[in-house]
């Protein structure tokens, strides 16, 4: 069953003299950002709660606080084992409770019924991480699924500052003699190591009133939802952050995606860029031309990334086989009549080759044409003559690495149309740098 996810945007209830007070002088003078951390959850689902209504289920919904902010999911009719799928983004602050409280209600005409609490201390959780917490409520009232990540810290002290990161000698050679096939029968799931620098974007598209942005970086890794501080008032900002993901299956797709953060804590899409793991190098440092959200045209802006990544094959190989983890953090899909119109014209393509190839093999049988039919017909005596075992999977063969060079050779072009577009990029952004110095 496909699964999409609704991002919703929370109260908002701190004041600009609490800001003052809290901040001092220096925030005054510059615009910075005013939380600690952004806290992103992700509520999966719900099992076993309590039984409100006469018929012996619930309409469960569920609030979440954390400090002054609050937030809340939308209600599941008449089950005990809701499946929301909602996003929610609620921010740290230095000067408030880092207790995040979950409660669960009962949606009735006459007045929402509580079913239950639970209580997650954020300190206990690692930040820079995604951290999937199945949560029980107190007194035996369900389990609440969830995923928290804590990141989008600013302060220069955090551990995710390359300012502050200095590779330890020979950390990479312990972590690829982790991922060694000396060690490939030891925790299976996890496959590898992702390490990705963000450090900065250029030429990004403004999209504030004096035509400049506050841009903050999002990265995805299936259900791992890391970000960047927000940079505010440029068009160039310089984020200078590194992250490290688990990786789970070596054919994922990392989601970079550049956002401009509005008063309302709502975001405003400038670019993405998607990159399959599989085509990561060794300490690869590039520069990747934006695209749209459905990464077809181009947009406004280059960001700079370095990436780099440690694998064991034997693990990655039997991963292959196996189911994809599922991502809650999809989009819900819009109906458009294009996207109908092409799905009919598919499926009429179709039914014609099938109803073609049918006609064929019927106008053989009754002879319309003499000489198709006897060249069917000793095609037909030939193929039985000589079939032999090996040549089923010979053909098998053949047609796998047909495909193969075919893929090889489609990497190379757009590995030459993707350097072309981003040296492209570069140069038009330099050109107009240097008509506005004019």
């Amino acid at each position: 069953m496909s699964s999409y996810i609704t991002l919703h945007s929370c109260q908002f209830f701190h004041k600009g003299q609490q800001q003052q007070s809290s901040y001092g002088e220096t925030a005054k003078k510059l615009k910075s950002q005013i939380w600690n951390s952004v806290v992103t959850i992700v509520l999966i689902e719900g099992k076993q709660l309590l039984p409100m209504d006469d018929n012996g289920l619930s309409d469960p919904y569920v609030k979440f606080r954390l400090g002054n902010e609050k937030c809340r999911s939308k209600v599941k009719s008449k089950t005990l084992e809701p499946r929301w799928l909602e996003e929610f983004q609620l921010h740290m602050f230095d000067d408030y409770s880092k207790q995040l409280e979950i409660t669960v209600w009962d949606k009735d005409v006459t007045g929402d019924d509580f079913m239950g609490r639970a209580v997650i201390d954020l300190n206990t959780l690692e930040s820079e991480r995604t951290h999937k917490v199945v949560q029980p409520l107190e007194d035996g009232a369900g389990v609440i699924t969830l995923l928290i990540t804590v990141t989008g810290s600013a302060g220069r002290e955090t551990i995710s500052d390359l300012s502050n990161y200095t590779p330890i000698p020979y950390e990479r050679d312990a972590i690829v003699q982790k991922y060694g096939l000396i060690k490939s029968f030891r925790n299976m799931p996890d496959i590898g190591w992702l390490q990705v620098k963000v450090i900065k974007a250029e030429g990004l598209a403004s999209a504030d009133f004096g035509g400049k942005s506050d841009p903050y970086c999002v990265l995805e890794l299936v259900n791992d939802y890391l970000q960047t501080q927000t940079e505010y008032k440029t068009l160039n900002p310089e984020w200078n952050k590194v992250f490290t993901f688990n990786v789970k299956d070596i054919h994922s797709v990392l989601e970079v995606t550049v956002y401009d953060e509005d008063r309302d804590m709502k975001k405003e899409f400038l670019g993405k860029v998607a990159i399959p793991l599989l085509k990561i190098c060794k300490g690869e440092r590039k520069i990747f031309a934006l695209k749209d959200r459905k990464l077809q045209k181009r947009t406004k802006g280059t960001i700079h990334l370095e990436l780099d990544i440690v694998y064991n094959h034997f693990k990655a190989a039997i991963r292959t086989v196996n189911p994809r983890e599922e991502k809650y953090m999809q989009p819900e899909p819009k109906m458009k009549i294009s996207l109908l119109k092409r799905n009919v014209a598919r499926m009429a393509s179709i039914v014609t080759a099938v109803r073609d190839t049918a006609q064929f093999v019927q106008s053989c049988f009754t002879w319309e044409s003499k000489m198709r039919s006897a060249l069917a017909f000793l095609s037909f005596l030939v193929i039985v003559w000589n079939f032999e075992l090996y040549m089923l999977p010979l053909t098998l063969l053949l047609i796998l690495l047909w495909n193969y060079f075919m893929h090889q050779v489609a990497i190379s072009l757009s590995k030459d149309t993707e350097y072309t577009q981003t040296t492209t990029a570069v140069v038009e952004e330099e050109d107009e740098d240097e008509e506005k110095d004019k």
